[in-house]
């Protein structure tokens, strides 16, 4: 098993940073696309960013040139810094990784989600 632990959200006014963490754990060969998906109140899940192993990264438009995904590989670790928050980037933010583990002696692809940490942006 894996588990997706985020961190770092957290009530900010608009305009000012944050930096979200996700850290994961447990049966690890490695780790491939990671992601970070957002869900506002009553909307669907979305996703915001993502970054390969060799640290290709893709952003949404809403948030281009506002946010930063990166990755440290030796500590399984995945940030997202967003900075100029908007109210409406009010969310709560899931991690979520594919990741190469060995189940029955066999090396398999697993897609796994955290549990969230919710951002909250005031106007």
């Amino acid at each position: 098993q894996v588990q997706l632990v985020e961190s770092g959200g957290g009530l900010v006014q608009a305009g000012g940073s944050l930096r979200v963490s996700c850290v994961a754990s447990g049966n690890i060969v490695s780790i491939n696309i990671v992601a970070w998906y957002r869900q506002p109140p009553g909307e669907q899940r979305e996703l915001v960013a993502s970054i390969t192993p060799s640290s290709i990264t893709t952003y949404a438009d809403s948030v281009k040139g506002r946010f930063t995904i990166s990755r440290d590989n030796a500590k399984n670790t995945v940030y997202l810094q967003m900075n100029s928050l908007k109210p409406e980037d009010t969310a709560v933010y899931y991690c979520n990784a594919d990741v190469w583990q060995v189940v029955s002696g066999r090396q398999r692809l697993s897609n796994y989600w955290g549990q969230g940490t919710q951002v909250t942006v005031s106007s």
